[in-house]
């Protein structure tokens, strides 16, 4: 689905990604691990269009995509979330779905005032559509809440609503377990796999709880000082004493000898 080929990003004489090689298999769920300041996020940026790479290349499903910008690597079905939700607070949660497809009929002023019918029928159907949402997230509760009242959890389910409201390819989901308690993060891991065994959404994600990357990802591609160091299963990683030594701290080594 993705094919990262020696891609680099350089912020004036600091180099964040250096020479970063990977793949993201079509339905897989992939975790990318590694320290703060490893060059992760960074990555997600230049693939996602966010940050222009200095040098390399990014392939969606074969198609050269690299510099493309985030609106349009969107309508490719390429979505991504942030370690910091990007809600509309001043929204519904329903509102907020509702608000995700592009080039809707009722954004034209001339359709809103000689095409009444087809904005109607328009907006009935992503009002449907974002209902499905609420059904399948199991957020009917929160529904009509505004979404800046809503938890750190519940925020980050609304992002993975917010990428079931089009038909996604490919997730880059960025520290989806960040500020989450572990009942919602449960909840948010069991959606996830649900998206990729019943819909067939690959992911990629960025996570520090080893827990729940062992819950969802395989394979597990770890990266260091902005380069891919390892990659394999989290077994496999957690028996790579360099990855252990040098970047993942004596936590995921206890981890790997219990």
């Amino acid at each position: 689905m993705i094919k990262v080929q020696n891609l680099t990003k350089k912020f004036g004489g600091f180099t964040a990604v250096n020479n970063a090689s990977l793949e993201i298999a079509a339905g897989s769920i992939t975790g990318l691990i590694g320290p703060n300041g490893a060059g992760k996020t960074t990555l997600f940026n230049v693939i996602a269009g966010v940050y222009t790479p200095s040098g390399g290349s990014v392939f969606l499903d074969g198609e050269d995509i690299t510099g493309l910008p985030p609106h349009e690597l969107f309508h490719k079905g390429m979505l991504r979330t942030f370690q910091i939700a990007h809600e509309f607070s001043s929204l519904t949660v329903r509102e907020n779905l509702m608000m995700v497809p592009g080039n809707q009929a009722g954004e034209s002023l001339r359709d809103v005032w000689f095409s009444r019918k087809k904005v109607m029928a328009q907006e009935a159907s992503v009002l449907e559509k974002a209902n499905e949402v609420i059904d399948f997230l199991e957020i009917t509760h929160v529904a009509n809440e505004l979404a800046g009242n809503l938890s750190g959890g519940q925020k980050k389910l609304l992002e993975l609503g917010r990428t079931m409201m089009v038909d996604a390819k490919v997730v880059f989901l960025d520290e989806v377990g960040a500020g989450v308690n572990r009942t919602l993060l449960n909840t948010i891991g069991d959606a996830i796999l649900r998206l990729n065994k019943e819909r067939g959404y690959t992911f990629c994600v960025i996570e520090h709880d080893m827990d729940f990357i062992d819950k969802l990802c395989d394979p597990v591609i770890v990266m260091a000082e902005g380069t891919v160091l390892a990659e394999g299963t989290l077994s496999e990683i957690k028996a790579n004493e360099q990855v252990i030594e040098a970047y993942l701290g004596t936590g995921l080594k206890n981890k790997a000898a219990s």
